[in-house]
């Protein structure tokens, strides 16, 4: 067997290693890692849908009570406003 020879079985062999982990790792990838990434998708869309109706339910009920006090809510936001302009001297 010539120097070349050994080299080139050598060289086989090693892309034959190359190209059985390459398809261990899509198997694994596709039957592991990609269930795993589709399900906390799902779980992030689900909190972000609960996290938006709570912030839209917020935000109805402070509508309703400036509407209802709305010399109150002026003055809660004068207050703020004041706050804000204290502190940022």
């Amino acid at each position: 067997m010539s120097f070349s020879t050994e080299a080139q079985d050598k060289m086989d062999s090693t892309q034959a290693q190359i190209t059985r982990l390459r398809e261990q790792l899509e198997s694994l990838m596709k039957d592991r890692v990609t269930p795993v990434v589709a399900d906390l998708a799902g779980r992030a869309e689900s909190a972000y849908g609960a996290s938006r109706d709570a912030v839209q339910h917020q935000a109805e009920a402070v509508s309703s009570q400036v509407r209802q006090r709305p010399l109150a809510a002026i003055l809660v936001a004068a207050a703020i406003g004041w706050l804000i302009g204290r502190t940022i001297r």
